[in-house]
């Protein structure tokens, strides 16, 4: 017998909103921590210093008796991951930050995109829309042609396709093995895949870097952490327009913090990419209602 997970709007709301201010957070300090440490290295330590909170699971991860093809899985959305988190790391010192959140939003576009062409899911012409229109808001975020695209906003796009190529290999696994070996190995993967990039290129962090990277560390656990008790609480499609918050929380910190221009053009192109998404998360939500009508409304 199933156990069907209480549906709660306000607390799923109030914990998304509690992500978004976790993961505003770990943007700032990377941003104030500036770009003297090498991208591959900054990365590296903070996932290094995020490896004591997965102490608690380590049980969990000795029992998991995981197959050859999903040590593979899981060692191949790490090096996924790995890259992501790297281009990401030298995107936020290098462009707005209202920009780099609002590229991020493009991650589930891709994704779905990828579940139709890699895992044979269909699109139907309303879904194939709403990606049109995901990416219809990057041209309107970037408007090549019209302004410099730098490198910064080249590796936030590659960064999304990256990020989803990690998050289809989650979708695999997450109908496998438990959520918290799913986040675990993640860690420990993107952590063996950012070394030899860190060691490649190392300069010694002061002081200061390794506060801020510990800091980043502890904020990015805690949004993972408050967003599964979001997801715990109620659906995706009560939590998905809450994350539009995020790209408010950036636009008001790049310019309040960083002195950063207000880009009207990237807030605009951030609503309707976040549009898109919502409307994919909602579509996906009904069309498994109807599948499994009596399935909890959770996520891992």
């Amino acid at each position: 017998m199933v156990t069907r997970t209480p549906h709660q709007p306000l607390v799923g709301i109030f914990w998304m909103f509690v992500t978004g201010i976790c993961f505003i957070m770990v943007t700032a300090l990377v941003k104030t921590m500036g770009p003297r440490l090498p991208p591959g290295e900054a990365a590296f330590l903070r996932y290094a210093m995020g490896l004591v909170f997965l102490l608690p699971s380590l049980g969990a991860l000795r029992a998991a008796h995981l197959t050859k093809r999903q040590w593979t899985l899981f060692s191949m959305r790490g090096f996924f991951h790995a890259g992501g988190v790297i281009l990401w790391f030298y995107a936020m010192v290098r462009i707005p930050i209202a920009e780099v959140t609002a590229m991020g939003y493009l991650a589930p576009i891709y994704v779905t995109i990828g579940a139709a062409v890699f895992l044979g899911e269909r699109l139907a012409a309303r879904r194939i829309v709403a990606v049109l229109l995901g990416l219809a808001g990057a041209a309107v975020i970037l408007r090549p042609g019209f302004r410099e695209v730098s490198d910064g906003h080249l590796a936030m796009l590659m960064a999304a396709v990256v990020f989803a190529g990690s998050y289809l290999l989650a979708k695999i696994m997450a109908d496998e093995v438990k959520p918290g070996v799913v986040v675990g190995l993640l860690s420990v993967f993107v952590t063996i895949g950012l070394a030899p990039f860190a060691f490649a290129d190392w300069v010694t962090p002061n002081a200061r870097e390794l506060a801020f990277l510990a800091g980043v560390a502890v904020f990015a656990t805690a949004g993972h952490y408050t967003m599964t008790l979001a997801f715990a609480a109620a659906p995706m499609t009560v939590t998905q327009p809450v994350t539009f918050l995020q790209l408010i929380w950036a636009t008001l910190l790049g310019a309040l913090w960083f002195g950063e221009a207000v880009d009207i053009w990237v807030v605009l192109g951030g609503i309707v990419i976040l549009s898109s998404v919502t409307f994919i998360t909602w579509r996906e939500a009904m069309l498994k209602r109807q599948v499994t009508p009596d399935a909890p409304a959770t996520k891992g």
